[in-house]
């Protein structure tokens, strides 16, 4: 009877582990400063936010982290690591303050590239995966190249954010299907004219007439995900180049970054 017992404690104790595993990532209660300093120097989405906004942001942080794990394989993940990849996941959804990824359980941080079966080893051109949303026994995981990751973050000059791309599939999925149409997101009066600019966007890049990554004319699917990462990471430069794009991205996501970024810059003029 006392084995029995102890069996049927351990086999709950167990469980509960499972269910409340991640509170109990250690994240702190308040944003540390040296976390602040690190979003000042690499995040830009962050720098142009006025003080309140950046609140929000930190706060958004903390969630994140207490409600995802982050594991690292043959690599060390750091407090930078982490706020990069909270970061990733933040910035797409922070003009709806009450969503979060309710489809995700880990993100996970490869030392390089892999390819379809999760290896690191090979050739650039055997494995030329820099990130991904699981399916099937990785249901609830994303994977991503840490170096990628950061780079997508301290390049300044580039259109290009794997941790974006990945978290903007994860918001595709929401409405139940990877096409491309943010239907949970976007407006019911928006979604024709976002069909009919997704075709004339990834024609023109299968054309070569367009500065968007070649990779966002593969597929609807890919288009949404690509142009996302532009219009996070060069707001104003998409604004300047492709208008109504630029338009439709901020009704799907409720914000606008090149505004933000104009008043930031304003601000540091003054």
């Amino acid at each position: 009877m006392i084995v029995k017992i102890f069996f049927i404690a351990l086999i709950a104790a167990v469980a509960l582990f499972f269910v409340f595993r991640k509170r109990l990532l250690p994240v702190p209660d308040a944003f540390p400063a040296k976390w602040r300093k690190y979003l000042l120097q690499e995040v830009k989405f962050y720098q142009a936010l006025d003080a309140e906004a950046r609140k929000q942001y930190e706060e958004d942080i903390l969630y994140f982290l207490s409600h995802h794990k982050i594991t690292g394989i043959d690599t060390e993940v750091t407090d930078e690591d982490r706020l990069l990849v909270a970061s990733s996941g933040v910035i797409p959804i922070f003009g709806f303050p009450e969503w979060h990824y309710s489809n995700l359980d880990e993100v996970i941080l490869y030392p390089q590239s892999f390819n379809h079966q999760h290896e690191t080893e090979g050739t650039t051109n055997e494995r030329n995966i820099l990130g991904m949303v699981g399916s099937g026994y990785m249901s609830g995981k994303m994977v991503l190249s840490r170096p990628s990751l950061r780079q997508g973050f301290e390049n300044e000059s580039t259109k290009s954010n794997v941790g974006i791309h990945e978290f903007v599939h994860l918001l595709d999925y929401a409405d139940g299907a990877t096409d491309g149409i943010p239907e949970a997101l976007l407006a019911h009066q928006y979604t024709i004219p976002w069909i009919t600019m997704i075709k004339a966007k990834i024609e023109a890049i299968q054309e070569g007439k367009s500065d968007i990554n070649p990779y966002g004319g593969v597929s609807e699917t890919e288009f949404l995900p690509v142009v996302s990462e532009y219009f996070f990471n060069r707001p104003r430069l998409l604004r300047d180049k492709h208008p109504h794009l630029y338009d439709l991205l901020q009704q799907v996501f409720q914000q606008d970054p090149a505004a933000d970024k104009d008043e930031a810059i304003a601000a540091a003029k003054a």
